[in-house]
């Protein structure tokens, strides 16, 4: 059956294609479909050649809807001749690299189509990160974007609030596993938090983002995950002292002091279950932690160029392989007993793929980064200035999460980093044209 709706899917992308080519304004509402489709991602999803109880990052060769409409968008943009370059800007670039340096792992293992789902899963990420790009290319419709996402997280604070109602002690909202909902919520709530700060609520459309700012941090906090609720600090307290460089320090400050109060009130609501949430952690949690840590420094060591195989984590770290039994875990195996996988995602990398796609990677990881310091300089005193502003406090606090937890190679939460990273190309690849903009309309107001 899944075989049969994926088909029908598929054979509708071509038709879908050339309806947005012969009317291009829907092209604007094919794109809000692509993000709220985000809120659909695990009921959309179809895995082929599914291995479902494999403890692994990918357990299938997974298509989405939204790969779909990823696709839908980028046919229309070629009909247009307005897709020129398949790794358009550095971040793609050194994303490809990675990519490359991930492939000799396939050398190491054990089952290449376990290995296959995870090459799959980033070929459909690149996908979508090249149609969320070319977007913006092509329409420079930043507001479009930052609606959906704003309306993305609204939705998934109701499912919050659903999840809530029904008695789950942590809600997950639209996503598989509260960690990763608090991840997305760092990334989303930052980037709504600096609107807020620097541009107020002047109208409409900056309330739904101020009202995307205060579901993301509530959702974090209600997500109950200890590492996101101490990253919240890091997270708002960077975005801020990143508005505060961008000029109006004033203006800034005095928007803070009530959400700095308010904040405090509802932690002080919560802080009951927090320290509850802390003090009764278990103790095997942390122990398990750093015993797979230590497994997967054995397979570092014992593959260093390729590692053990892409995405084959779950088959090395059990028996017959002994990578666990050398770094000291202790477990009572029997037949049936499946290892989990390392809370690390750099160690994850670095033992399946190698120290070379590792470093790739936290080079990827970097630019981005140092992408939204450039951008801070480039951009200020325009309205965009928010954009790298936000992301950078929202990627400071999603990479150091990712150090405690394998979230950043979880399919949605890739997707919604992809998404931010397809619009910090898109500002570094357009940064002189939006700063003339806006220089424009200063002098024209003068006049």
């Amino acid at each position: 059956m899944k075989y049969f709706i994926f088909t029908i899917a598929l054979l509708g992308v071509p038709p879908l294609t050339f309806l947005l080519h012969l009317n291009q304004r829907w092209l604007k509402y094919m794109f809000w479909l692509m993000v709220m489709a985000m809120c659909l991602y695990i009921s959309t999803s179809i895995n082929f050649f599914s291995n479902e109880t494999y403890r692994g990052s990918a357990r299938g060769m997974e298509v989405s809807f939204i790969h779909l409409l990823s696709l839908a968008v980028l046919g229309e943009l070629l009909m247009r001749w307005k897709v020129r370059h398949l790794l358009p800007e550095w971040g793609y670039r050194i994303y490809f690299i990675y990519f490359i340096l991930c492939l000799p792992s396939l050398s190491q293992a054990a089952d290449l189509l376990i290995s296959w789902y995870e090459v799959w899963k980033m070929m459909m990420l690149y996908l979508f990160y090249l149609a969320v790009y070319y977007y913006l290319r092509t329409t420079n419709d930043l507001r479009t974007v930052l609606g959906g996402l704003a309306a993305f997280v609204i939705v998934n604070m109701l499912m919050v609030v659903k999840n809530h109602l029904e008695g789950a002690y942590q809600p997950h909202g639209v996503f598989p596993h509260q960690n990763c909902m608090a991840v997305a919520m760092h990334l989303f709530g930052a980037l709504f938090f600096a609107r807020y700060l620097l541009v107020g609520m002047r109208t409409n459309f900056d309330k739904l983002c101020t009202a995307g700012f205060l579901c993301a941090a509530a959702a974090t906090l209600r997500s109950y995950s200890r590492v996101a609720i101490v990253l919240m600090v890091v997270t708002y307290g960077t975005t801020a002292l990143a508005c505060l460089a961008g000029g109006h320090p004033f203006r800034t400050i005095k928007r803070t002091i009530p959400l700095a109060i308010l904040g405090a009130i509802c932690f002080g609501a919560m802080l009951p279950r927090v320290i509850e949430r802390f003090k009764n952690a278990p103790e095997s949690s942390g122990l398990t932690r750093l015993e797979l840590a230590g497994t997967a420094w054995e397979m570092i060591k014992a593959e260093p160029w390729t590692g053990v195989g892409i995405n084959n984590w779950g088959i090395k770290v059990n028996l017959p392989y002994e990578y666990a039994l050398k770094a000291g875990r202790k477990t009572n195996r029997g037949e049936d007993f499946k290892d989990g996988i390392v809370e690390t995602v750099y160690l994850l990398v670095g033992a399946e793929c190698g120290i070379p796609a590792l470093v790739a990677m936290v080079a990827w990881f970097l630019w981005y980064w140092i992408s939204c310091l450039r951008l801070m300089r480039k951009l200020k005193g325009t309205r965009w200035y928010f954009i790298p502003a936000g992301l950078f406090g929202g990627l400071t606090a999603v990479y150091a999460q990712s150090v405690f937890e394998w979230v950043l190679r979880q399919q949605l939460n890739l997707i919604c980093i992809m998404f931010m990273f397809a619009m910090l190309s898109y500002l570094n690849t357009n940064w002189r044209k939006l700063r003339g903009s806006e220089m424009t309309k200063g002098l024209e107001r003068n006049a």
